[in-house]
Protein backbone atom coordinates (compact mmCIF):
# COMPACT_ATOMS: atom_id res chain seq x y z
CA UNK A 1 0.00 0.00 0.00
CA UNK A 2 1.40 3.24 -0.94
CA UNK A 3 1.93 5.74 1.65
CA UNK A 4 -0.57 8.61 2.37
CA UNK A 5 0.97 11.59 0.34
CA UNK A 6 1.72 14.73 2.13
CA UNK A 7 -0.76 17.55 3.03
CA UNK A 8 0.26 20.57 1.31
CA UNK A 9 2.06 23.28 3.99
CA UNK A 10 -0.65 24.86 6.05
CA UNK A 11 -0.97 28.82 5.20
CA UNK A 12 0.27 29.69 8.34
CA UNK A 13 4.08 28.91 7.32
CA UNK A 14 3.36 30.56 3.89
CA UNK A 15 6.13 33.58 3.98
CA UNK A 16 4.53 35.76 0.85
CA UNK A 17 1.31 35.68 2.36
CA UNK A 18 0.74 39.06 4.23
CA UNK A 19 -2.71 37.93 6.41
CA UNK A 20 -3.68 41.88 7.04
CA UNK A 21 -3.35 42.76 3.58
CA UNK A 22 -4.87 40.18 1.88
CA UNK A 23 -8.22 40.68 3.99
CA UNK A 24 -8.33 44.69 3.32
CA UNK A 25 -7.81 43.93 -0.73
CA UNK A 26 -10.70 41.37 -0.65
CA UNK A 27 -13.05 43.31 1.94
CA UNK A 28 -12.46 46.02 -0.40
CA UNK A 29 -13.29 43.87 -3.30
CA UNK A 30 -16.22 42.89 -1.61
CA UNK A 31 -17.84 46.36 -0.54
CA UNK A 32 -16.58 47.77 -4.13
CA UNK A 33 -19.40 44.85 -5.25
CA UNK A 34 -21.67 45.49 -3.46
CA UNK A 35 -21.88 49.39 -4.39
CA UNK A 36 -22.32 48.09 -7.88
CA UNK A 37 -25.44 46.82 -7.07
CA UNK A 38 -27.25 50.09 -5.24
CA UNK A 39 -25.36 52.32 -7.92
CA UNK A 40 -28.80 52.91 -9.94
CA UNK A 41 -30.80 53.22 -7.20
CA UNK A 42 -30.96 56.61 -7.04
CA UNK A 43 -31.45 56.91 -10.97
CA UNK A 44 -34.61 54.51 -11.12
CA UNK A 45 -37.22 57.25 -11.03
CA UNK A 46 -35.53 58.77 -14.15
CA UNK A 47 -34.22 55.63 -15.83
CA UNK A 48 -37.44 55.63 -18.31
CA UNK A 49 -36.22 59.71 -19.60
CA UNK A 50 -32.87 58.84 -19.51
CA UNK A 51 -33.10 55.53 -21.44
CA UNK A 52 -35.68 57.32 -23.62
CA UNK A 53 -37.89 53.72 -22.42
CA UNK A 54 -41.08 52.61 -20.64
CA UNK A 55 -40.82 52.54 -16.97
CA UNK A 56 -41.58 48.55 -17.83
CA UNK A 57 -38.60 48.66 -20.03
CA UNK A 58 -36.45 50.40 -17.84
CA UNK A 59 -36.44 47.52 -15.52
CA UNK A 60 -34.24 45.40 -16.79
CA UNK A 61 -31.24 47.64 -16.08
CA UNK A 62 -32.01 45.86 -12.58
CA UNK A 63 -33.85 42.61 -13.67
CA UNK A 64 -30.14 42.03 -16.04
CA UNK A 65 -28.10 42.22 -13.07
CA UNK A 66 -30.27 39.61 -10.96
CA UNK A 67 -30.52 37.43 -13.65
CA UNK A 68 -26.63 37.87 -14.60
CA UNK A 69 -25.63 37.54 -10.81
CA UNK A 70 -27.20 34.50 -10.30
CA UNK A 71 -25.94 32.47 -13.31
CA UNK A 72 -22.24 33.50 -12.74
CA UNK A 73 -22.38 32.79 -8.98
CA UNK A 74 -22.37 29.12 -9.23
CA UNK A 75 -20.30 28.76 -12.25
CA UNK A 76 -17.98 31.23 -11.42
CA UNK A 77 -17.42 29.16 -8.42
CA UNK A 78 -16.65 26.09 -9.32
CA UNK A 79 -14.07 27.22 -11.98
CA UNK A 80 -12.43 28.75 -9.20
CA UNK A 81 -12.06 25.70 -7.34
CA UNK A 82 -10.93 23.36 -10.77
CA UNK A 83 -8.97 26.67 -11.68
CA UNK A 84 -7.94 29.20 -9.16
CA UNK A 85 -9.79 31.24 -7.47
CA UNK A 86 -7.70 34.00 -7.79
CA UNK A 87 -7.78 33.78 -11.32
CA UNK A 88 -11.50 33.93 -11.32
CA UNK A 89 -11.59 36.58 -8.73
CA UNK A 90 -9.59 38.70 -11.54
CA UNK A 91 -11.63 37.73 -14.44
CA UNK A 92 -15.05 38.97 -12.03
CA UNK A 93 -13.40 42.21 -11.58
CA UNK A 94 -12.77 42.76 -15.24
CA UNK A 95 -16.21 41.63 -16.00
CA UNK A 96 -16.84 44.42 -13.44
CA UNK A 97 -14.92 47.28 -14.96
CA UNK A 98 -15.86 46.30 -18.81
CA UNK A 99 -19.55 46.52 -17.80
CA UNK A 100 -19.02 49.96 -16.03
CA UNK A 101 -17.68 51.40 -19.15
CA UNK A 102 -20.44 49.67 -21.23
CA UNK A 103 -23.02 51.40 -18.95
CA UNK A 104 -20.79 55.22 -18.88
CA UNK A 105 -21.05 55.05 -22.56
CA UNK A 106 -24.73 54.31 -22.24
CA UNK A 107 -27.53 56.29 -23.52
CA UNK A 108 -30.04 54.32 -24.52
CA UNK A 109 -31.93 50.77 -23.13
CA UNK A 110 -30.14 47.95 -25.17
CA UNK A 111 -26.50 49.11 -24.12
CA UNK A 112 -26.76 49.75 -20.68
CA UNK A 113 -28.57 46.13 -20.07
CA UNK A 114 -26.20 44.84 -21.46
CA UNK A 115 -23.23 46.46 -19.04
CA UNK A 116 -25.71 46.00 -16.35
CA UNK A 117 -25.17 42.20 -17.13
CA UNK A 118 -21.88 42.48 -17.04
CA UNK A 119 -21.82 44.05 -13.86
CA UNK A 120 -23.64 41.16 -12.59
CA UNK A 121 -21.38 38.88 -13.69
CA UNK A 122 -19.11 39.80 -11.31
CA UNK A 123 -21.23 38.67 -8.03
CA UNK A 124 -19.01 35.92 -7.36
CA UNK A 125 -16.18 37.88 -5.92
CA UNK A 126 -17.56 37.69 -2.40
CA UNK A 127 -17.76 34.15 -1.73
CA UNK A 128 -14.53 33.85 -4.02
CA UNK A 129 -12.74 35.61 -1.48
CA UNK A 130 -14.23 34.07 1.37
CA UNK A 131 -12.73 30.52 -0.46
CA UNK A 132 -9.39 32.46 -0.32
CA UNK A 133 -8.96 33.46 2.81
CA UNK A 134 -9.44 29.73 3.75
CA UNK A 135 -6.83 28.52 1.55
CA UNK A 136 -4.31 31.01 2.48
CA UNK A 137 -4.81 32.66 5.95
CA UNK A 138 -3.55 31.30 9.46
CA UNK A 139 -6.31 29.43 11.17
CA UNK A 140 -6.69 31.93 14.24
CA UNK A 141 -7.56 34.95 11.40
CA UNK A 142 -10.00 32.84 9.28
CA UNK A 143 -13.04 33.45 11.19
CA UNK A 144 -12.52 37.09 11.38
CA UNK A 145 -11.38 37.82 8.70
CA UNK A 146 -14.75 35.36 6.55
CA UNK A 147 -17.17 37.43 9.34
CA UNK A 148 -15.62 41.07 7.68
CA UNK A 149 -15.46 39.72 4.12
CA UNK A 150 -19.44 38.35 4.57
CA UNK A 151 -20.32 41.65 6.14
CA UNK A 152 -18.63 43.95 3.72
CA UNK A 153 -21.86 42.94 1.22
CA UNK A 154 -24.10 45.26 3.57
CA UNK A 155 -21.27 47.83 4.49
CA UNK A 156 -20.75 48.83 0.39
CA UNK A 157 -24.76 49.14 0.08
CA UNK A 158 -24.91 51.16 2.63
CA UNK A 159 -22.72 53.76 1.75
CA UNK A 160 -22.99 53.21 -1.73
CA UNK A 161 -26.82 54.99 -1.44
CA UNK A 162 -25.73 58.02 -0.44
CA UNK A 163 -22.46 58.54 -2.38
CA UNK A 164 -24.72 57.13 -4.98
CA UNK A 165 -27.02 59.99 -4.79
CA UNK A 166 -24.97 62.91 -4.19
CA UNK A 167 -23.26 61.92 -7.25
CA UNK A 168 -26.10 61.73 -9.51
CA UNK A 169 -27.11 65.37 -7.30
CA UNK A 170 -23.99 67.02 -8.13
CA UNK A 171 -22.29 65.51 -11.57
CA UNK A 172 -23.57 63.93 -14.74
CA UNK A 173 -25.02 60.13 -13.92
CA UNK A 174 -23.03 58.72 -16.27
CA UNK A 175 -20.39 59.55 -13.69
CA UNK A 176 -21.25 56.83 -11.46
CA UNK A 177 -20.51 53.94 -13.71
CA UNK A 178 -17.02 55.70 -14.45
CA UNK A 179 -16.79 55.77 -10.58
CA UNK A 180 -17.43 52.19 -10.59
CA UNK A 181 -15.28 51.15 -13.18
CA UNK A 182 -12.13 53.15 -11.20
CA UNK A 183 -13.06 51.14 -8.31
CA UNK A 184 -12.73 47.88 -10.18
CA UNK A 185 -9.04 49.16 -11.60
CA UNK A 186 -8.34 49.22 -8.70
CA UNK A 187 -9.26 46.87 -6.42
CA UNK A 188 -8.30 44.42 -9.64
CA UNK A 189 -4.58 46.17 -9.28
CA UNK A 190 -4.08 45.35 -5.42
CA UNK A 191 -5.52 41.64 -6.04
CA UNK A 192 -3.07 41.14 -9.13
CA UNK A 193 -0.16 42.39 -6.45
CA UNK A 194 -1.23 41.36 -2.99
CA UNK A 195 -3.03 38.57 -3.36
CA UNK A 196 -1.47 35.14 -4.17
CA UNK A 197 -3.16 32.32 -6.01
CA UNK A 198 -3.91 29.32 -4.36
CA UNK A 199 -2.38 25.80 -4.79
CA UNK A 200 -5.83 23.89 -3.56
CA UNK A 201 -7.28 22.73 -6.91
CA UNK A 202 -9.66 19.87 -8.41
CA UNK A 203 -8.74 20.32 -12.10
CA UNK A 204 -11.16 17.78 -14.10
CA UNK A 205 -13.52 19.11 -16.61
CA UNK A 206 -15.89 21.65 -16.24
CA UNK A 207 -19.76 20.16 -16.22
CA UNK A 208 -20.95 22.68 -18.67
CA UNK A 209 -24.37 20.70 -19.12
CA UNK A 210 -24.56 20.92 -15.38
CA UNK A 211 -23.74 24.63 -16.10
CA UNK A 212 -26.56 25.13 -18.09
CA UNK A 213 -29.30 23.63 -17.15
CA UNK A 214 -29.01 25.27 -13.68
CA UNK A 215 -28.80 28.82 -15.57
CA UNK A 216 -31.96 27.98 -17.50
CA UNK A 217 -33.75 27.08 -13.97
CA UNK A 218 -32.35 29.91 -12.24
CA UNK A 219 -33.18 32.67 -14.84
CA UNK A 220 -36.70 31.33 -15.23
CA UNK A 221 -37.18 31.15 -11.65
CA UNK A 222 -35.91 34.65 -11.11
CA UNK A 223 -37.95 36.35 -14.10
CA UNK A 224 -40.84 34.72 -12.78
CA UNK A 225 -40.48 36.17 -9.22
CA UNK A 226 -38.85 39.40 -10.59
CA UNK A 227 -41.62 40.44 -13.05
CA UNK A 228 -44.75 38.42 -11.91
CA UNK A 229 -45.93 41.92 -10.51
CA UNK A 230 -45.80 43.19 -13.50
CA UNK A 231 -47.24 40.13 -15.86
CA UNK A 232 -49.64 39.14 -12.85
CA UNK A 233 -48.99 36.47 -11.01
CA UNK A 234 -51.65 34.30 -11.96
CA UNK A 235 -50.75 35.03 -16.04
CA UNK A 236 -48.97 32.38 -18.24
CA UNK A 237 -46.26 33.97 -19.11
CA UNK A 238 -45.37 33.91 -15.08
CA UNK A 239 -46.87 30.36 -14.21
CA UNK A 240 -45.41 28.93 -17.00
CA UNK A 241 -41.68 29.73 -16.00
CA UNK A 242 -42.24 28.51 -12.76
CA UNK A 243 -43.55 25.44 -14.05
CA UNK A 244 -40.31 25.28 -16.51
CA UNK A 245 -38.02 26.13 -13.49
CA UNK A 246 -39.44 23.20 -11.89
CA UNK A 247 -38.78 20.82 -14.21
CA UNK A 248 -35.51 22.01 -15.11
CA UNK A 249 -34.30 21.72 -11.55
CA UNK A 250 -35.79 18.22 -11.18
CA UNK A 251 -33.89 16.93 -14.51
CA UNK A 252 -30.62 18.58 -13.72
CA UNK A 253 -31.06 17.35 -9.96
CA UNK A 254 -31.31 13.95 -11.91
CA UNK A 255 -27.90 15.00 -14.23
CA UNK A 256 -25.55 15.71 -10.98
CA UNK A 257 -26.61 12.96 -8.95
CA UNK A 258 -25.03 10.90 -12.49
CA UNK A 259 -21.84 12.79 -13.39
CA UNK A 260 -18.74 11.99 -12.14
CA UNK A 261 -18.07 15.94 -12.01
CA UNK A 262 -20.77 17.62 -11.08
CA UNK A 263 -21.25 21.56 -10.73
CA UNK A 264 -22.65 21.20 -7.62
CA UNK A 265 -21.98 17.85 -5.58
CA UNK A 266 -25.70 17.47 -4.60
CA UNK A 267 -24.60 14.48 -1.97
CA UNK A 268 -22.37 17.15 0.11
CA UNK A 269 -25.31 20.07 -0.52
CA UNK A 270 -27.48 17.40 0.98
CA UNK A 271 -25.37 17.38 4.32
CA UNK A 272 -27.73 17.90 7.50
CA UNK A 273 -24.95 21.09 7.79
CA UNK A 274 -25.09 21.90 4.45
CA UNK A 275 -28.79 22.08 3.52
CA UNK A 276 -29.64 23.07 6.99
CA UNK A 277 -27.34 26.85 6.64
CA UNK A 278 -28.69 26.94 2.76
CA UNK A 279 -32.18 27.10 3.80
CA UNK A 280 -31.39 29.38 6.58
CA UNK A 281 -30.14 31.67 4.29
CA UNK A 282 -33.12 31.53 2.41
CA UNK A 283 -35.16 32.71 4.69
CA UNK A 284 -32.55 35.07 6.79
CA UNK A 285 -32.22 36.70 3.49
CA UNK A 286 -35.75 37.52 3.35
CA UNK A 287 -36.07 38.98 6.29
CA UNK A 288 -32.58 41.24 6.28
CA UNK A 289 -34.08 42.42 2.64
CA UNK A 290 -37.27 43.39 4.03
CA UNK A 291 -35.65 46.32 5.72
CA UNK A 292 -34.50 47.74 2.41
CA UNK A 293 -37.56 48.36 0.49
CA UNK A 294 -39.31 49.61 3.83
CA UNK A 295 -37.16 51.92 5.37
CA UNK A 296 -36.27 54.33 2.20
CA UNK A 297 -39.76 54.59 1.11
CA UNK A 298 -40.99 56.20 4.52
CA UNK A 299 -37.97 58.33 4.68
CA UNK A 300 -38.54 59.88 1.69
CA UNK A 301 -42.96 59.73 1.37
CA UNK A 302 -43.83 63.32 2.08
CA UNK A 303 -44.90 64.75 5.54
CA UNK A 304 -47.84 65.23 4.90
CA UNK A 305 -49.04 61.82 4.19
CA UNK A 306 -48.82 61.58 8.00
CA UNK A 307 -46.04 59.39 8.46
CA UNK A 308 -43.27 59.84 5.19
CA UNK A 309 -40.31 61.93 6.83
CA UNK A 310 -39.80 63.85 3.90
CA UNK A 311 -36.17 63.43 3.67
CA UNK A 312 -33.86 63.62 0.47
CA UNK A 313 -32.42 60.24 -1.20
CA UNK A 314 -29.18 61.90 -0.64
CA UNK A 315 -30.26 61.91 3.01
CA UNK A 316 -32.00 59.04 3.44
CA UNK A 317 -28.99 57.11 2.50
CA UNK A 318 -27.14 58.77 5.04
CA UNK A 319 -29.32 57.37 7.64
CA UNK A 320 -29.01 53.78 6.68
CA UNK A 321 -24.96 54.35 6.63
CA UNK A 322 -24.89 53.24 10.41
CA UNK A 323 -26.37 49.88 9.79
CA UNK A 324 -22.98 48.81 7.33
CA UNK A 325 -20.70 50.69 9.93
CA UNK A 326 -22.36 48.38 12.76
CA UNK A 327 -22.63 45.09 10.28
CA UNK A 328 -18.66 46.07 10.04
CA UNK A 329 -18.17 46.57 13.79
CA UNK A 330 -19.74 43.14 14.65
CA UNK A 331 -17.95 41.15 12.66
CA UNK A 332 -15.00 40.88 15.21
CA UNK A 333 -17.77 39.79 17.30
CA UNK A 334 -19.39 37.27 15.79
CA UNK A 335 -16.25 35.28 14.75
CA UNK A 336 -15.73 35.42 18.82
CA UNK A 337 -18.94 34.01 19.41
CA UNK A 338 -18.31 31.21 16.59
CA UNK A 339 -14.86 30.39 18.29
CA UNK A 340 -15.81 30.05 21.53
CA UNK A 341 -19.69 28.92 21.20
CA UNK A 342 -19.74 27.44 17.76
CA UNK A 343 -21.01 29.39 14.53
CA UNK A 344 -24.87 27.94 14.87
CA UNK A 345 -24.79 29.94 17.89
CA UNK A 346 -23.55 32.97 16.35
CA UNK A 347 -25.75 32.43 13.47
CA UNK A 348 -28.94 32.03 16.29
CA UNK A 349 -28.33 34.87 17.63
CA UNK A 350 -28.61 36.88 14.33
CA UNK A 351 -31.51 35.98 13.33
CA UNK A 352 -33.00 37.18 17.02
CA UNK A 353 -31.09 40.34 16.97
CA UNK A 354 -32.93 40.61 13.25
CA UNK A 355 -36.14 40.35 14.68
CA UNK A 356 -35.66 42.83 17.55
CA UNK A 357 -35.26 44.94 15.18
CA UNK A 358 -37.76 44.64 13.06
CA UNK A 359 -40.22 44.15 16.48
CA UNK A 360 -38.54 47.95 16.91
CA UNK A 361 -40.04 49.11 13.74
CA UNK A 362 -43.26 48.03 14.18
CA UNK A 363 -43.47 51.10 17.27
CA UNK A 364 -41.07 53.04 16.06
CA UNK A 365 -41.16 54.79 12.73
CA UNK A 366 -42.41 58.57 13.48
CA UNK A 367 -38.43 59.79 13.41
CA UNK A 368 -35.26 60.13 11.79
CA UNK A 369 -33.68 58.64 14.91
CA UNK A 370 -36.53 56.15 15.15
CA UNK A 371 -35.35 54.34 11.57
CA UNK A 372 -31.50 55.20 12.65
CA UNK A 373 -31.95 52.69 15.17
CA UNK A 374 -33.92 50.02 13.75
CA UNK A 375 -31.73 49.95 11.04
CA UNK A 376 -28.57 49.41 12.91
CA UNK A 377 -29.93 47.10 15.12
CA UNK A 378 -30.94 45.28 12.02
CA UNK A 379 -27.60 45.39 10.99
CA UNK A 380 -26.10 44.34 13.84
CA UNK A 381 -28.08 41.21 13.55
CA UNK A 382 -27.17 40.55 9.99
CA UNK A 383 -22.93 41.48 10.42
CA UNK A 384 -23.41 38.53 13.39
CA UNK A 385 -25.47 35.70 10.86
CA UNK A 386 -23.67 36.96 7.50
CA UNK A 387 -20.40 35.84 9.50
CA UNK A 388 -21.18 32.70 10.49
CA UNK A 389 -22.66 31.60 7.66
CA UNK A 390 -19.35 31.06 5.58
CA UNK A 391 -17.95 29.21 8.40
CA UNK A 392 -20.77 26.19 8.90
CA UNK A 393 -20.28 26.05 4.99
CA UNK A 394 -16.91 25.40 5.14
CA UNK A 395 -16.63 22.82 8.47
CA UNK A 396 -19.04 20.51 6.33
CA UNK A 397 -17.53 20.23 2.72
CA UNK A 398 -14.17 19.55 1.39
CA UNK A 399 -11.76 22.38 1.23
CA UNK A 400 -11.38 21.48 -2.77
CA UNK A 401 -15.17 22.57 -3.02
CA UNK A 402 -14.67 25.66 -0.74
CA UNK A 403 -15.68 28.14 -3.54
CA UNK A 404 -18.46 26.63 -5.46
CA UNK A 405 -19.87 25.62 -1.76
CA UNK A 406 -19.51 29.34 -0.91
CA UNK A 407 -21.49 30.38 -4.12
CA UNK A 408 -23.74 28.54 -4.13
CA UNK A 409 -24.87 29.87 -0.11
CA UNK A 410 -24.18 33.23 -2.08
CA UNK A 411 -27.15 31.84 -4.41
CA UNK A 412 -29.58 30.93 -1.44
CA UNK A 413 -29.33 34.82 -0.26
CA UNK A 414 -29.91 35.89 -3.88
CA UNK A 415 -32.91 33.84 -3.94
CA UNK A 416 -34.42 34.84 -0.48
CA UNK A 417 -33.61 38.35 -1.03
CA UNK A 418 -35.59 38.08 -4.63
CA UNK A 419 -38.83 36.40 -2.79
CA UNK A 420 -38.51 39.25 -0.34
CA UNK A 421 -38.75 42.01 -3.23
CA UNK A 422 -41.78 40.52 -4.32
CA UNK A 423 -43.82 39.84 -1.03
CA UNK A 424 -43.13 42.85 -0.12
CA UNK A 425 -44.02 44.47 -3.46
CA UNK A 426 -47.92 42.36 -3.43
CA UNK A 427 -48.14 44.13 0.40
CA UNK A 428 -46.95 47.07 -0.81
CA UNK A 429 -49.39 47.60 -3.99
CA UNK A 430 -52.42 46.38 -2.34
CA UNK A 431 -51.93 47.95 1.20
CA UNK A 432 -52.34 52.12 -0.47
CA UNK A 433 -53.72 55.27 0.41
CA UNK A 434 -54.50 57.76 -2.05
CA UNK A 435 -52.36 60.71 -1.93
CA UNK A 436 -52.75 63.99 -4.09
CA UNK A 437 -53.07 62.00 -7.93
CA UNK A 438 -51.26 58.80 -6.83
CA UNK A 439 -51.32 55.98 -4.54
CA UNK A 440 -48.98 55.61 -1.67
CA UNK A 441 -48.37 52.87 0.37
CA UNK A 442 -49.91 53.22 3.69
CA UNK A 443 -48.66 52.65 7.22
CA UNK A 444 -50.47 49.49 7.73
CA UNK A 445 -48.76 48.11 4.89
CA UNK A 446 -44.95 49.27 5.99
CA UNK A 447 -45.82 47.70 9.60
CA UNK A 448 -46.92 44.22 7.35
CA UNK A 449 -44.04 44.14 6.07
CA UNK A 450 -41.79 44.50 8.78
CA UNK A 451 -43.67 42.22 10.60
CA UNK A 452 -43.02 39.53 7.78
CA UNK A 453 -39.38 40.69 8.45
CA UNK A 454 -39.17 39.57 12.44
CA UNK A 455 -41.36 36.89 11.85
CA UNK A 456 -39.38 35.09 8.73
CA UNK A 457 -36.30 36.09 10.81
CA UNK A 458 -37.81 33.95 13.85
CA UNK A 459 -38.07 31.21 11.15
CA UNK A 460 -34.83 31.38 10.28
CA UNK A 461 -33.88 31.12 13.99
CA UNK A 462 -36.32 27.94 14.05
CA UNK A 463 -34.77 26.24 10.36
CA UNK A 464 -30.73 27.18 12.25
CA UNK A 465 -31.71 24.94 15.28
CA UNK A 466 -31.94 21.96 13.15
CA UNK A 467 -27.73 22.61 12.08
CA UNK A 468 -25.62 19.92 14.17
CA UNK A 469 -24.08 21.08 16.81
CA UNK A 470 -20.86 23.49 17.25
CA UNK A 471 -18.25 23.12 14.86
CA UNK A 472 -15.74 25.28 13.56
CA UNK A 473 -13.97 25.83 10.23
CA UNK A 474 -11.16 23.32 9.55
CA UNK A 475 -7.67 23.81 10.21
CA UNK A 476 -6.17 20.92 8.90
CA UNK A 477 -6.19 19.41 5.38
CA UNK A 478 -5.25 16.39 3.91
CA UNK A 479 -5.44 14.36 0.73
CA UNK A 480 -7.07 11.45 -0.17
CA UNK A 481 -7.74 9.86 -4.07
CA UNK A 482 -5.55 12.55 -5.12
CA UNK A 483 -7.87 15.30 -3.21
CA UNK A 484 -7.80 17.75 -0.89
CA UNK A 485 -10.03 17.08 1.71
CA UNK A 486 -11.40 18.63 5.15
CA UNK A 487 -10.48 17.41 8.69
CA UNK A 488 -12.98 18.36 10.66
CA UNK A 489 -12.94 18.63 13.98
Amino acid sequence: MSPTPVAPPRPDVRPNVRPNVVVVVLALGGIVVSLMQTLVIPLIPELPTLLSASAADASWVITATLLAAAVATPVVGRLGDMYGKRRMLLISLALLVAGSIVAALSNTLAPMVAGRALQGLASGVIPLGISIMRDELPADRLGSATAMMSASLGVGGALGLPAAAFLAQQVDWHMLFWASAGLGTVVALLVLTCVPESNVRTGGRFDLIGAVGLSAALVCLLLAISKGADWGWTSGATLGLFCVAVVVLLVWGWFELRTRQPLVDLRTTARRQVLATNLTSVVFAFAMFAMSLVLPQILQLPTATGYGLGQTMLATGLVLVPSGVVMMATAPLSARISRTRGPKVTLMLGAVVVAAGYGLGVVLMSAVWHLVLVSATIGAGIGLAYGAMPALIMAAVPVSETAAANSLNTLMRAIGTSVSSAVAGVVLAHLTITFGPATVPSQDGFRLVMVLGGTTALLALAVAAFIPGRRGVPTTTGTRHGEVVAAAR
